[in-house]
């Protein structure tokens, strides 16, 4: 297929082939409801559902992040994809965390035996205290276990402290092929590369590392169920011409830039990139974006969600598939007017927040809660 579709039609991303059963875009950018949910993943198991839930680092409203409980839990839910973040070892492992500071997500500070590894360093313009995985072995990292990184929030996720170790990538894997076989359909892994251009800085490559272990396991090809994503431009353009399946260029807000925009001098910001000449750009090595939900939905000033841009039209336009982050249930982290009640950390109307968000036509969305989002993403496919 094409790396440019018609702008009529859009299709979901089964591997780089963006399979069959799509929805049909209307004027403004969005789906229509009669050719939603057409394309489920027991079908072959080779195409997602439009609109897809991906599980953000797993089920990580109810586990602690990255941990193979999580991700169990978040494909015992029936989520459609299951997010990675990948940073390097010292020994150049590849393992699971949201960021090579551990200090949050893991039990280290209780270690003495690794209090001297305490250190600050500059991870893509910010100094960090804490300590880094670079600085461990893959089998130092195994003596310690993971903990809930918002404890006050998620006080209930706290009963699952040290349940887990860290697992490295290979670990997933295996997981994923074995749950795989067992359910007789692919497990769709979301896969991120952390720092990029750091780790290269250290002789740490994620990418060739990443590359090697897809190949390893089958899930470099066109078809594999699997993505791969990056901050970093350049690391999803590294990506595609290492393997074949398809890449998403994740965005943050419109006034920032790239690390690696930031390290090469290049001006553009995130704005730049979401008109249709920088998403043109990205369509030339990626079949997707991920962009911060304000991206697609800007709140207004009391927190409220205002008017959809027109994000969703141009991108599809150009044949990319849209995955924005990160929906949660808490009121803390809903726009305001899907908020109920005064505790921060209660659930509000999550239901009401991801029914405005799949309105606007995304392909899929990002969430700590996957259970919510799968209903209320059945709701949308099947009105």
């Amino acid at each position: 297929m094409d790396d440019h579709q018609r702008p009529g039609r859009r299709s979901v991303l089964g591997a780089a082939a963006l399979g069959a059963g799509a929805a049909a875009l209307g004027a403004a950018g969005t789906a229509r409801a009669d050719d939603r949910g057409k394309d489920r993943p027991g079908r072959g198991g080779r195409h997602l559902p439009v609109p897809a839930v991906v599980a953000h680092r797993g089920a990580s409203g109810y586990r602690p992040e990255h941990t193979l409980g999580a991700y169990q839990l978040a494909l015992d839910m029936g989520a459609d994809v299951i997010e990675q973040d990948l940073v390097a070892t010292r020994d150049g492992h590849l393992v699971c965390r949201h960021e090579n500071d551990i200090t949050g997500t893991t039990d280290v500070a209780d270690h003495p035996e690794f209090a001297g590894r305490r250190t600050t360093k500059s991870i893509d313009g910010t100094d960090i205290t804490g300590w880094f995985t670079e600085d461990f072995t893959l089998a130092e990292l195994k003596t310690l276990r993971a903990v809930e990184r918002l404890p006050e929030q998620r006080q209930h996720n706290t009963l699952y402290d040290g349940r887990w170790q860290v697992p490295s990538f290979e670990e997933v894997l295996r997981w994923a092929e074995e749950e795989g076989r067992r359910r007789r359909r692919p497990v769709w892994l979301h896969i991120e590369t952390k720092h990029p251009s750091y780790f290269r800085s250290l002789d740490l490559g994620l990418e060739e590392r990443l590359a090697r272990l897809m190949r390893r396991f089958g899930r470099h090809r066109r078809h594999a169920p699997n993505f791969v994503q990056s901050f970093e431009p350049s690391s999803i353009e590294r990506m595609h011409r290492l393997v074949d399946c398809p890449g998403v260029v994740l965005l943050w807000t419109a006034d920032s830039r790239p690390w690696d925009f930031v390290q090469a001098g290049d001006p553009r910001t995130v704005a730049d990139l979401v008109t249709p000449e920088g998403l043109e750009w990205i369509a030339g090595f990626a079949r997707g974006i991920g962009p911060v939900a304000d991206l697609v939905i800007p709140k207004n000033a009391d927190g409220s969600l205002g008017e959809p841009t027109t994000l969703v039209r141009d991108a599809h336009a150009q044949g990319l598939v849209l995955h924005p982050y990160t929906m949660r249930n808490e009121n803390g982290f809903l726009p305001t007017e899907f908020r109920r009640g005064e505790d921060p950390n209660a659930y509000g109307d999550a239901f009401g927040a991801f029914r405005a968000y799949f309105a606007t036509g995304i392909d899929a969305i990002f969430t700590d809660n996957p259970d919510t989002g799968l209903l209320a993403a059945e709701d949308f496919r099947d009105r």
